[in-house]
């Protein structure tokens, strides 16, 4: 069997949105004749705690662990947040003024911190892993970032012990969403394209999540650019029926961020709710997941908040289940440029569901061409108040005569088994 070191900060116990991508890879490579080496932190600052993704780690697989120094205890500290809060990416606050503190802390990150917050982990992994390789050889070394010091430390093994490299990119890196937040001076912001440039020309293979990101890369890399989207895993399914939520359901699972918030999806229900008695009694909004205080407030104000149920963090194999019982599935997605390439984990996983998809965003994005090849959905602008609220009252008057449904086609080539083999063709070569 063929070995591979893969080098990932997110690695269970960790979970959330970020795990899951690596963890499916690992599942399903020795299947294909790979053993996965992990390499990854002991002690990371994980915003989120699910031992139970720790049953997909096959047997195969070997998981070195690594100590690692982060700032972000002193970060809390100074910004006068408590021990146990949750880290924003970037340390991008949503709020309209932050606080000095935030602000002076967001500079030291953008200037100081480059790439990120876990560049201390970088010299540290490359001794350590140097020394590790000599005498444990393998054919091929992945790095998935972000964050994206590990792919500087995949780079510095290459330059070390020259093994074919792949560099796997989640999200991108200076074209990321909130990285014009950090505010960067000149200097700071060309380190970035260096050290970006240097990882995109080095790696032997790179692969990317969509089509959006393979294009911004090929500015600077014309070959050996592969697409290999997130995926939904089989195992996951419920294989019995799930039954349905007897309400009529919108249901959003994830993380839901500041800039995802709709202002024209809450006004479309509040108007809809003012003039149906039938809807009134009978919507239900769930947020499974944390949901951004900014966005609580915003529900609040359209007087929502009688109709909404906010649940708290649950584990993976929770989360999947209330996807598969709701009645709609709601994706939201800031309707920018910056959001056209994002293509979340929990969207291939709405598509396993086979519930209809309300995605609100960029209807020419990545996402909403994924959503209409397979007919698992509908993709409305932002902005269209009007278009939400009638695609809302359509999918109302199929739960009524209990006839909501999707006859979604071509999703199992999202399969994380068959991504995988993706994977594995990759590394073959």
């Amino acid at each position: 069997m063929k070995k591979v070191l893969i080098i990932s900060y997110y690695f269970p116990p960790s979970g959330g949105s970020g795990v899951q991508r690596v963890l499916k890879f690992v599942k399903y490579l020795p299947q294909f004749g790979w053993k996965p080496v992990v390499y990854t932190v002991e002690n990371g600052e994980y915003p989120i705690i699910d031992k139970s993704l720790e049953k997909d780690i096959p047997k195969e697989a070997e998981v070195i662990r690594s100590k690692i120094w982060e700032p972000y205890n002193l970060y809390k500290k100074f910004i006068g947040a408590s021990s146990d809060a949750a880290i924003s990416p970037g340390f991008v606050h949503e709020n309209k003024k932050p606080k000095l503190t935030q602000r002076i802390a967001q500079w030291i990150r953008g200037n100081v911190f480059i790439p990120d917050a876990r560049k201390f982990w970088i010299k540290p992994s490359i001794k350590f892993l140097t020394r590790y390789l000599k005498q444990n050889p393998v054919d091929a070394i992945i790095s998935s970032g972000p964050p994206h010091s590990c792919h500087l430390i995949a780079l510095g093994l290459k330059k070390q012990l020259g093994i074919k490299w792949l560099a796997d990119f989640r999200d991108p890196w200076t074209k990321i969403y909130y990285y014009d937040k950090l505010h960067h001076t000149k200097s700071s912001h060309k380190k970035n394209l260096r050290l970006e440039k240097e990882v995109l020309a080095s790696a032997d293979e790179v692969i990317v999540v969509g089509e959006t990101m393979k294009k911004e890369f090929s500015d600077v890399r014309k070959d050996n650019i592969h697409v290999i989207t997130n995926g939904y895993d089989e195992d996951d399914i419920i294989s019995d029926k799930k039954m349905l939520d007897e309400k009529f359901s919108i249901v959003y699972t994830g993380y839901l961020v500041g800039d995802e918030n709709s202002t024209s999806l809450w006004q479309a229900l509040k108007t809809i709710i003012n003039s149906n008695d039938d809807f009134r009694s009978k919507l239900h909004l769930k947020f499974v997941g944390k949901v951004d205080v900014k966005v609580k407030n915003e529900i609040s104000s359209f007087g929502l908040d009688e109709y909404s149920e906010f649940i708290d963090y649950k584990p993976h194999d929770e989360v999947t289940a209330y996807q598969q019982s709701a009645q709609v599935l709601l994706l939201l997605l800031n309707d920018t440029q910056a959001f056209k390439g994002i293509l979340t984990g929990k969207m291939f996983e709405y598509l396993a569901s086979k519930r209809p998809i309300l995605c609100i965003g960029s209807i020419d994005g990545d996402a909403a061409k994924i959503i209409n090849e397979t007919k698992s959905g509908v993709v409305l602008r932002s902005d269209d108040e009007n278009g939400i609220k009638e695609k809302i009252l359509e999918f109302f008057e199929k739960y009524k005569s209990n006839n909501l449904h999707v006859n979604s086609i071509g999703i199992e080539k999202y399969s994380r088994r068959n991504l995988t083999s993706e994977l594995v063709r990759i590394l073959n070569k």
